[in-house]
């Protein structure tokens, strides 16, 4: 039987993580957590799950999660965030791949489905958002920015069929305060990758983004969500390179 560990990386999240501890029960042989020295009950609801907690300062989601994944026990490591949980199916799936044994694959898909404004979102660029969340970590490490950290692996990757469950924002006003978060790093990367913001990215792409979501990724039948999701993702995209022309405005010496 593999044996498997799940790293959790967290900061202030009382509200949500018991109920991703607790789809872990009897699945995980090690649930190893990383806290940013959380300032509410975090690390007490944690507790009863595992001794296996770290409090480590906040250095990015790439740096945390593979300092997270390098102490963990096991090579196999299943990596969530505080707002996942395992649905049903994919417990099941886990267990009986942990008993199955070896085969070629050094990491797995996970497809999430998000739970928003009171309803699972089947559609938009939100579904099926395919992670690769289960690996083995002597075959690969975290990649990516400041946003949108990934683990890339070494060689074949399989796919599972069971859900994460991702309980993504409580409200709308949760939602905008993460846009103005994550706009903002996100306007760093790219900024950093050498992009740069022009008319086309400010008045052509936010709204082709809405189309390609609510139309042709079908958010229509995700009702007054589905149209939410898809007006929030063209916003999120006018943000982010609206900042980016912010930082080479201010970067340039013509503009100063």
């Amino acid at each position: 039987m593999r044996k498997l560990s799940c790293i959790i990386v967290c900061y202030n999240e009382e509200q949500k993580i018991q109920a991703t501890l607790e789809s872990l029960r009897d699945v995980c042989d090690e649930i190893l957590v990383v806290d940013s020295f959380s300032t509410d009950a975090t690390v007490e609801i944690c507790r009863r799950y595992t001794e296996q907690i770290i409090e480590r300062s906040w250095n990015g989601y790439r740096d945390q999660k593979q300092y997270a994944t390098e102490q963990a026990a096991h090579d196999w490591v299943l990596s969530l965030d505080a707002d996942e949980e395992l649905s049903p199916t994919l417990r099941a799936e886990l267990l009986q791949w942990k008993e199955a044994g070896g085969n070629d694959c050094n990491g797995y898909l996970i497809p999430r489905v998000a739970f928003f404004m009171g309803r699972w979102i089947k559609h938009t660029t939100w579904y099926p958002d395919l992670q690769l969340r289960l690996f083995r970590k002597s075959r690969g490490r975290w990649e990516g920015g400041r946003v949108h950290e990934a683990f890339k692996v070494q060689g074949k990757s399989g796919k599972f069929a069971g859900h994460l469950h991702h309980y993504t924002y409580s409200s709308i006003s949760e939602y905008l305060e993460q846009l103005e978060r994550f706009s903002s790093l996100a306007a760093e990367d790219y900024n950093d990758g050498g992009k740069k913001a022009g008319v086309r990215h400010l008045l052509i792409d936010p709204p082709l983004v809405f189309f390609k979501n609510y139309i042709i990724r079908r958010g229509l039948m995700d009702g007054i969500p589905g149209l939410v999701v898809s007006l929030l993702a063209a916003a999120s995209t006018f943000f982010k390179y609206l900042k980016l022309w912010e930082i080479q405005r201010c970067d340039s010496p013509t503009a100063k």
